[in-house]
């Protein structure tokens, strides 16, 4: 087993330049990524998750991009390396799902070109053997007929389909780290479940590091060793899978999880949901950013920051209040919908 994460994203900062100043999209952001596991990322819209991905690979437009931190893959720091460096590394080491299959992939072009593209790029083979690995990587992901599909266009497979076709891109050259941007959405449950699946399976195959970005609960505890919650471009809760279904310590986590429609529950019963909206990135509350929004909040709350701070098993939570709530189990009071 290696020693060292195989990524390391230390107070990761990301902040646009736009007619209204500056905007700070992630605020600080640290976690780590093991060889062979998958940490999932979790929040709702706009909390920061997408962003974050974008920045570990610099996808970013850099002339109004500034980042700050450090983000340590395999020892070296992406954020300080060429964008030559960084073009070899991105799509050969580190790879990504995107969340909209057909707006990822090129119209115009057969699958079999696009995936062999990447294999022609990283690992200078030549047309047919790039075809041949392309075809390979089709029947691996569950693609039926892969050498009749590697001719197809976009256009002419479903959205399970092109799913898997992305998939084949980002594992092509089997890469050491596997983002995936919402890579089930849109997709109905049993899709889901196969796609998630082929993750799984190349996971364990390749001793690959994966992190899944989702709002979805359902996946987080089918597939991620540890989660990380976010909330306005902060980590504001981050645990293994377990102790954060079992016992969330920060209120926006038990929101989340009070949230789910329970399959057993009473189909009359109002779902909960978290009071208010996600405030705008130009207009961040001053004390603890959930302070608006919180059952719990007080006059600390919305005027001092609270840490990230570690407590009993490596759980780590944003909250002046942890204790008390953690007390009190599962007790958080939120609106039900009307």
């Amino acid at each position: 087993m290696e020693e060292h994460p195989l990524l390391e994203v230390n107070e990761l900062k990301t902040i646009f330049s736009s007619e209204k100043g500056t905007i700070t999209a992630v605020d600080g952001v640290t976690f780590h990524v093991n060889y062979g596991e998958t940490l999932g990322i979790v929040g709702e819209s706009g909390c920061g998750k997408s962003v974050t991905a974008e920045s570990i690979m610099r996808l970013l437009n850099e002339k109004t991009t500034k980042y700050e931190g450090e983000v340590i893959f395999k020892g070296q720091d992406l954020l300080s390396l060429s964008e030559n460096k960084i073009l070899n590394i991105r799509g050969d080491e580190i790879s990504m799902i995107f969340q909209d299959a057909m707006t990822s992939l090129n119209p115009v072009f057969t699958i079999g070109n696009q995936i062999a593209e990447s294999i022609i790029i990283h690992q200078k083979s030549s047309k047919k053997e790039a075809m041949k690995k392309a075809v390979e990587m089709l029947k691996l992901t569950g693609i039926p007929s892969p050498e009749e599909r590697v001719h197809d266009y976009p256009h002419e497979l479903s959205g399970g389909m092109r799913q898997r076709v992305m998939i084949a891109m980002a594992l092509c050259c089997q890469p050491s780290l596997l983002i995936a941007d919402e890579p089930t959405t849109a997709l109905d449950v049993t899709i889901q479940a196969q796609i998630l699946e082929v993750i799984n399976d190349l996971k364990q195959e390749l001793n690959m590091g994966v992190i899944m970005i989702t709002h979805d609960l359902g996946v987080v505890s089918e597939v991620c060793t540890r989660v990380v919650v976010m909330y306005l471009g902060q980590v504001i809760e981050e645990a293994n899978v377990d102790n954060l279904f079992d016992k969330p310590l920060h209120p926006y986590t038990k929101g989340l999880l009070k949230s789910i429609p329970k399959i057993n529950g009473k189909r009359d019963k109002k779902l909960h949901s978290i009071e208010g909206i996600v405030p705008s990135l130009d207009n961040i509350p001053k004390g603890c950013r959930f302070a608006p929004r919180c059952p719990f909040a007080d006059s600390k709350c919305l005027n001092e920051v609270p840490i990230l701070e570690r407590v009993n098993n490596g759980q780590k939570v944003r909250c002046w209040h942890h204790e008390r709530i953690e007390k009190q189990g599962g007790t958080v009071h939120v609106k039900t919908t009307s």
